[in-house]
């Protein structure tokens, strides 16, 4: 049986952390430090997918030995893409702008060994917000937690509440589609539990 491969996580994100950590996976952090900006002609999948892609090529060039698996999430809503807010006012629009609406969350994950890209996919859900009130909204601002997620806010933890519906994978919504990147793994070499939620 050939070894088992050692995995790197190419992400600072806590959510995608403890998605793998609650998968049964074992694996080290290693933060690509790439900055994210996005091209002019880019949709959601096509954005997410060459981030992903650029973060685990700037892991793997520094650990060829490893497997590195690397993510990126985008918001998007009408062609528009929702990044992380730069302040509470950004914060504030991003999040009147899906009151009420239903938006698209893009997760795409790469997967990166001897410096090369051997897999990669884009996986979308659909998530609809109910009406939200300016106080809610304010009062969500001030907890400081929509400031490090694309669209502003996280599905894992307060803003869940102002989630209607979720068409897809919930925890793509958080950070990590959990079973396509189980399935990925097992293809290349990383010892998974059965991929199945």
């Amino acid at each position: 049986m050939a070894a088992q491969k050692k995995l790197i996580l190419a992400s600072g994100s806590p959510r995608r952390r403890e998605l793998l950590e609650r998968a049964g996976i074992q694996f080290e952090i290693v933060e690509s430090g790439i900055p994210e900006h996005r091209l002019d002609h880019e949709g959601a999948p096509e954005y997410a997918l060459r981030m992903a892609a650029e973060k685990a090529l700037a892991v793997t060039r520094r650990r060829p030995d490893a497997l590195v698996l690397a993510a990126d999430t985008v918001v998007e809503i009408d062609g528009e893409i929702l990044e992380k807010p730069v302040d509470a006012a950004d914060a504030r629009r991003m999040l009147e702008r899906l009151s009420g609406r239903t938006h698209t969350v893009a997760t795409a994950f790469a997967l990166a060994l001897n410096g090369d890209i051997i897999e990669k996919r884009a996986v979308l859900s659909r998530v609809t917000f109910r009406e939200l009130g300016a106080r809610e909204i304010a009062d969500y601002i001030a907890t400081g937690e929509p400031f490090d997620k694309a669209g502003a806010y996280g599905i894992q933890a307060l803003g869940g509440s102002f989630i209607a519906s979720v068409e897809g994978s919930r925890d793509n919504v958080m950070g990590l589609p959990v079973r396509e990147v189980l399935e990925a793994l097992g293809r290349h070499g990383v010892a998974v539990r059965r991929a199945d939620g």
